[in-house]
């Protein structure tokens, strides 16, 4: 069975409340778009994971695909095994979700192949075992949400048939290490600011996370303003970066952009 991850970018994101258990709560709007992964899943005598593509850093135990198996292991020890091909296009640590994106695209599929007869809303609650962000990718639809990213409510897509350019500035950022250094939470206006014209978006919606990051990387700062120079009607981090989207009514002039930066541009629906 083949299927593509998809990535993902969030527009706006606040954070609202630290919690009990050190997370904090957001509220964020997340947009998937047409970035994917490749990812092969065939019968074995033992569970491997071979990657193509871009380089996945840090430990391979930390691999959410294999914390996506150890998950259905545990609940379904009768599956059989499975050998995992997986070519990387979303860059790791960029904001995307894409390991996050590959876990849950697992469990779907690993739920079809072998007719483990789990819900939508059952692996929706599986796939927040393994990552905040996980249950997004099982409707994989515009999404408002709350909690640690896991809270959704429906949204009328804001950005549709708009054109989004995405810069990789190379770098890899944790989240965790991001979140660590937040030292206030505020009320939220994102479903209001969403809601009104994107001219105002450039002033009004905005990445909580973003100056945390735009402090450690004073480049990646540099890459938003170049993309609003190039013509961008909105520019962002997307989650904890490292990666700044830009959103835009017509395909942006990336002249400007340093060629030691990757780009990806498409078109979201």
């Amino acid at each position: 069975m083949i299927c593509f991850p998809n990535a993902k970018i969030n527009l706006g994101l606040s954070i609202t409340e630290k919690r009990f258990d050190g997370m904090h709560n957001i509220e964020t709007c997340f947009v998937p778009i047409p970035l994917f992964d490749i990812l092969e899943i065939q019968p074995s005598n033992s569970f491997s994971i071979t990657h193509y593509g871009l380089p996945i850093p840090g430990n391979p135990n930390d691999n959410l695909i294999e914390k996506a198996w150890n998950l259905l292991l545990s609940v379904r020890k009768e599956i059989k095994p499975v050998k995992i091909l997986l070519y990387k296009n979303i860059p790791i640590g960029s904001g995307l979700g894409g390991g996050s994106s590959n876990a849950t695209f697992f469990l779907v599929a690993m739920n079809s192949l072998f007719s483990l007869g789990f819900s939508s809303d059952e692996i929706q609650f599986l796939s927040s075992k393994i990552g905040a962000d996980c249950p997004f990718f099982v409707k994989n639809e515009v999404t408002f949400a709350k909690g640690v990213g896991n809270i959704f409510s429906s949204i009328e897509n804001p950005v549709y048939g708009m054109h989004i350019t995405i810069v990789f500035p190379n770098v890899h950022i944790s989240s965790k290490d991001v979140y660590s250094k937040i030292k206030q939470v505020n009320i939220s206006n994102l479903s209001t600011v969403l809601n009104n014209e994107k001219s105002t978006w450039k002033s009004e919606l905005k990445n909580e996370l973003e100056e945390i990051v735009f402090d450690d990387f004073s480049n990646i700062k540099k890459i938003k303003d170049l993309l609003y120079d190039s013509g961008a009607l909105y520019a962002s981090l997307t989650g904890s970066g490292s990666a700044i989207y830009a959103l835009s009514d017509k395909p942006i002039d990336i002249k400007k952009i340093p060629n030691k930066y990757s780009v990806w541009s498409g078109i979201l629906n």
